[in-house]
């Protein structure tokens, strides 16, 4: 099987790196880094592809979301209130002109 098919992930599991994709998307992260970021987070829980013949039998492990969420909230809290708030209107300034 060529590097990078993903032939052996559940449809689940699938959902699961295009859902955390789209929220790097969000966030500012390129989409090569973003998708390479989910793969890498989807591997990480699941213990790779699920389908058969490849130790379905084994749970999975939300830690490293946990882990990635901590660590976004733990970057910000040590950036000074004036530079948290001036991103923090400049991501508002954003939303308002993507809803119009």
């Amino acid at each position: 099987m060529p590097r990078g098919d993903k032939s052996s992930y559940t449809g689940k599991q699938q959902r699961q790196a295009e859902h955390i994709e789209e929220g790097y998307e969000h966030r500012g992260v390129g989409h090569q880094e973003a998708e390479r970021r989910a793969w890498a987070t989807v591997n990480a829980e699941t213990h790779g592809g699920k389908k058969s013949g490849s130790g379905r039998g084994t749970g999975e492990d939300h830690a490293p979301s946990r882990k990635g969420g901590k660590l976004g909230g733990e970057a910000s809290a040590h950036r000074p209130a004036s530079e948290r708030s001036r991103s923090a209107r400049k991501a508002a300034n954003t939303r308002k002109h993507r809803a119009a």
